[in-house]
């Protein structure tokens, strides 16, 4: 029959306006702004950068390689590789975005950043409430707003951000171990060539 599936959507709709006066589960709507909805886990709007430690600029796990940049399809992101290497959080020397924005009047959130990154220093934010009256500057989200806690992608990615800090932790113990392996093997002495035998007198 032509109209079946619109018969049925006009009961189910009538059957939620119906029961939403006595049932709660069929109340569809929340009274937003004074209500939110948390959000669900694998929602996403837009990037954020990933830093560890308690330093938003020196944790950064960006290290400022631009392919994020390169790929994006709507060429939202900018990045400015810094001239020379700074510590990171555990100390290491290495390279840093100078600048690092995110155009967000233009990002589709189409997770392509997130995807390519090497590093997994780009992740994707649940933050939803982006509207300004500044169209211009005021939708540019430079370094300092995008840095991140990973505690902070903990809670609203916590199956996703498991998983990450798992492999980094495995790649981190293999580096450690490899790295202990080759000064293992410096330490040790080669071994002493055999003397040659004494020639007769």
């Amino acid at each position: 029959m032509l109209g079946r599936g619109i018969l049925r959507g006009l009961i189910e709709t009538g059957r939620n306006f119906c029961g939403s006066y006595y049932d709660p589960a069929r109340l569809t709507t929340v009274q937003y702004p004074e209500e939110k909805l948390a959000p669900q886990e694998n929602a996403r709007t837009i990037p954020f950068l990933v830093y560890d430690g308690n330093d938003p600029l020196a944790g950064l796990r960006c290290t400022a390689c631009t392919i994020c940049e390169l790929e994006c399809p709507a060429h939202c992101i900018e990045i400015v590789k810094d001239t020379a290497k700074k510590p990171d959080y555990l100390g290491k020397m290495q390279f840093q975005p100078k600048v690092f924005d995110i155009d967000t009047s233009v990002c589709m959130s189409c997770q392509i950043c997130v995807e390519v990154c090497p590093f997994d220093a780009i992740k994707m934010d649940v933050e939803y409430e982006l509207s300004t009256s500044d169209r211009f500057d005021g939708l540019l989200v430079r370094k300092q707003q995008l840095a991140k806690s990973n505690d902070y992608y903990r809670r609203i990615h916590p199956a996703e951000a498991a998983e990450v800090d798992g492999r980094l932790e495995a790649e981190k113990a293999k580096a450690e171990a490899k790295a202990k392996a080759a000064a293992a093997a410096k330490a040790t002495p080669a071994s002493a060539p055999a003397s040659a035998p004494a020639l007769a007198r």
